[in-house]
């Protein structure tokens, strides 16, 4: 008896030293991500202005914007949402719902884990070779944002398909029971109720896509650009009209892109635009981090009722 007391405060005492080192390493990142937060506000936040937001690229550092970078971004990222959502949802819920399990299925499986973690420079020595050579697409917010969303796109699948599977199986089996199809009960019971964990998993890979930088070195996006892209319909110089889809064969750069250009010269005021920088691009994910949990939160009120 005394042995299995002693054995129990044994494993008590194990479980409460796991707790704290957990603890004590959780404070530790948390800190470590604080004081890092803290010196780019420190550093950056007096140069944010709207000037800074509205103008363009310069060589004097008072002068010098993120315009052009913010507007790259932002239609980089929507390409690669476009490309990336869809088919990445697409997927999940066949392999998940539709698909038979045989070895080619789990061949599929494994090499879509294995893709979510190959390094962001070989996709773009993909997409050089192949979206910019072979296809012709150019160096172009198109191949960008292909290329950033086949770069997210196995981390969409294995979120969706994690949400998925999360869904007991008896709502299935009262779908069916009821008299729905199969594609019925993923309209309208299992994507529904798994929206949730798809919309954060999709959230997070799109955090990745926003931040990379060497793939998009690779296919040759600018360090420093001074116009924007076409507006659609717009009258250019040359007199003649853009189309709606002419800036997706637009040059482009991207915020990482201006920071890391501002941070490779010697002069420290270039170096605080670049912080400035940071703490949009921190903004912006941010931003979307918070749609994520918007959203989700609707929809989780939305199934209640």
């Amino acid at each position: 008896m005394s042995d299995h007391a002693s054995n129990i405060r044994f494993r008590r005492g194990i479980d409460l030293a796991f707790a704290l080192g957990g603890a004590l390493l959780l404070t530790l990142a948390l800190g470590v991500l604080v004081a890092l937060v803290t010196d780019l506000f420190r550093s950056g936040a007096g140069r944010l202005s709207w000037d800074f937001l509205t103008s363009f690229p310069s060589r004097k550092p008072a002068e010098a914007g993120i315009k052009s970078a913010i507007a790259g971004t932002t239609l980089v990222m929507l390409v690669t949402t476009a490309t990336a959502i869809p088919l990445g949802v697409a997927a999940g819920l066949y392999l998940e719902e539709y698909a038979r399990k045989n070895p080619l299925t789990a061949f599929i499986e494994i090499n879509i884990a294995n893709l979510a973690g190959v390094p962001s420079i070989i996709w773009g020595l993909m997409a050089l070779g192949l979206l910019v050579y072979q296809f012709g697409f150019g160096r172009s917010i198109l191949t960008a944002g292909l290329t950033l969303g086949l770069l997210v796109l196995p981390i969409v699948i294995v979120a969706t398909r994690e949400a998925v599977r999360a869904i007991p199986q008896t709502i299935r089996e009262a779908s069916y029971a009821c008299g729905a199809t199969r594609l019925q009960t993923v309209r309208h019971h299992i994507l529904p109720y798994s929206m949730g964990g798809i919309l954060t998993g999709s959230i997070i890979a799109l955090s990745r896509a926003i931040g990379e930088t060497a793939p998009l070195i690779t296919i040759g996006a600018l360090t420093f650009i001074a116009f924007l892209p076409p507006m659609p319909f717009s009258i250019q110089p040359d007199e003649s009209r853009a189309g709606p889809f002419d800036w997706l064969s637009s040059e482009f750069t991207v915020l990482p892109i201006q920071m890391f250009n501002w941070v490779s010269r010697p002069d420290t005021r270039f170096q605080v635009n670049a912080a400035a920088s940071g703490l949009v691009l921190l903004a912006i994910t941010l931003c979307m981090n918070g749609v994520a949990i918007f959203l989700r939160y609707r929809l989780r009120r939305r199934i209640q009722w």
